[in-house]
């Protein structure tokens, strides 16, 4: 802090005994917001003064008003440009004014006021002046806001004036300053500190020392934040969790076609296949041989049929299967699990459960609710005997522990499920039913390749994370959530994740 300009400030207080920052920083020749911070500095040693804050609206020129100054308004500029006792081609007239899109909203007002006219009746239509002169009531009006800030301006034409972005309203801060009871010309700098040169002199007697601010808070320590997509996962990942379920690898992106289509009994002309849907990788383009057993179990049921089907009658493609690409689903991380599951319990089989949050990948458009990356949720349930009775009463307890109640079941296909189930929920907001999930029991084709028991069935369903954490943040926009276009200021501040209604 400047003493000089300290000084200088309360004497001019001193004389007037109260007036308003702006006063001060024309009367001192200061800018404004210079002196707000020598006001702020003085006022840390006491009562010296007393500040209250205040604000109005200033009208402001914008670039293009402060053109209109200096040169005259569009209309104006267009009159100026035609000559008083003949016409001018409106071609040549623009060419003349300079700034086309100048010349266009000119031409249109000026014609609008009655300004000019346009003579069709000459081989060569031209513009003529209409009125001998005119007065350019827009460049006064300009004048008049820049010398007086715009006060006692009509409000029609300030709205108009607006309207033309010739002019803006800003918001002014300033403080009306007046003595305090401890009003002082001359400020002596507050000690921060007792030291022991002080203590030994004595001259801490003479000093003035700066109050400890004891409800001051520390100074923030940099830390990361846990974006809200993780919150909600860890969310889910507890449910599945509370029910019993085993948490599945899901650390391969890249899947080979034979686990991520052919192993689901999805055929290979399917349309999923196309590059329109899928992320195939060129660099390696395909994948090692699947185990030969297996493989050429799944080659047959595609082929010819069997365990009760038919198959696809084509060919089946061995290179189309060692196809790399960026999984679709993580069901493909499902299809592995269940036939290692198959080689490990050859005696007896155990029943088991297992889910997995992650990552899929789609040739999707992007808008405002879809992405070409986004995660996936699924539960598979391995069992004997089970059925579409145990797959709705598993997905009621699942969903009620989200805090959802009401759901429907809609018959639906999937290649690799049968029958398959869509899971729709009231949504109370909308007074309508949503869809949520999708489900249904793997099909024969798909499990008996594997090696699994005849008596063995599965179950499985799977949801989006993506859309229950855009309902619980309150998130229109996917890309606010997901990619280069997300706020980190709402990663640092968004609240902790309680799905709602959860019974734990």
């Amino acid at each position: 802090m400047d003493s000089s300009e300290t000084e200088i400030l309360l004497n001019f207080l001193n004389t007037v005994n109260q007036c308003n920052s702006l006063e001060m920083a024309e009367a001192l020749k200061m800018n404004h917001q210079k002196v707000v911070g020598l006001l702020k500095s003085i006022q840390c040693f006491g009562d010296v003064i007393v500040c209250e804050q205040t604000s109005h609206n200033n009208l402001q020129l914008t670039k293009e008003g402060e053109g209109v100054v200096e040169y005259g308004s569009h209309e104006a500029r267009i009159f100026s440009n035609i000559p008083p006792d003949a016409g001018i081609e409106q071609k040549l007239l623009f060419s003349n004014v300079g700034d086309q899109q100048i010349a266009k909203l000119g031409f249109s007002k000026a014609m609008s006021l009655g300004w000019i006219t346009l003579d069709k009746s000459a081989e060569k239509p031209l513009v003529r002046r209409k009125v001998e002169m005119v007065e350019d009531e827009v460049k006064q009006a300009l004048i008049k806001i820049k010398e007086s800030e715009g006060r006692n301006i009509n409000d029609t034409v300030k709205q108009d004036l607006k309207k033309r972005k010739l002019i803006q309203e800003i918001k002014v801060t300033s403080y009306n300053v007046s003595k305090g009871s401890d009003f002082k010309l001359k400020l002596e700098k507050l000690e921060t500190e007792l030291t022991s040169e002080m203590i030994a002199k004595g001259t801490w007697k003479e000093k003035q020392f700066k109050d400890y601010n004891f409800d001051a808070l520390g100074v923030n320590i940099e830390r990361g934040h846990l974006h809200p997509l993780l919150k909600v996962r860890e969310q889910f990942r507890q449910i599945f969790l509370e029910m019993g379920f085993t948490e599945m690898p899901t650390n391969n992106f890249v899947e080979s076609s034979f686990w991520n289509f052919d192993s689901l009994f999805q055929p290979q002309q399917h349309p999923a296949r196309d590059a329109h849907d899928t992320f195939f990788v060129s660099d390696p383009m395909y994948a090692s041989d699947p185990p030969k057993e297996y493989m050429e179990q799944v080659k047959r049921v595609h082929s010819l049929g069997g365990y009760g089907s038919q198959g696809y009658k084509y060919d089946w493609d061995l290179n189309e299967s060692k196809k790399n690409l960026l999984r679709t689903h993580t069901t493909a991380v499902s299809a592995r699990m269940l036939y290692a599951l198959a080689k490990q319990q050859q005696s007896e089989f155990k029943a088991v459960k297992y889910f997995s949050i992650d990552r899929v990948f789609r040739n999707e458009t992007l808008d405002a609710t879809h992405l070409a990356e986004f995660h996936q949720i699924e539960g598979v349930v391995a069992n004997v005997g089970i059925t579409l009775g145990d797959l709705m009463g598993l997905l009621s307890q699942f969903f009620r522990k989200l805090g959802i109640h009401k759901l429907k079941f809609k018959p639906t296909y999937n290649p690799y499920t049968e029958p398959s189930m869509e899971i729709f929920s009231y949504h109370e907001g909308l007074k309508k039913w949503v869809e949520i999930g999708n489900s249904g029991m793997f099909r024969p084709e798909m499990l008996l390749p594997m090696g699994l028991p005849s008596n063995v069935s599965v179950i499985a369903w799977g949801l989006s994370l993506e859309r229950p954490t855009m309902i619980k943040y309150g998130i229109d926009n996917i890309r606010d959530l997901v990619g280069h276009k997300v706020d980190l200021k709402m990663v640092e501040t968004n609240g902790i994740c309680l799905l709602d209604g959860c019974e734990r």
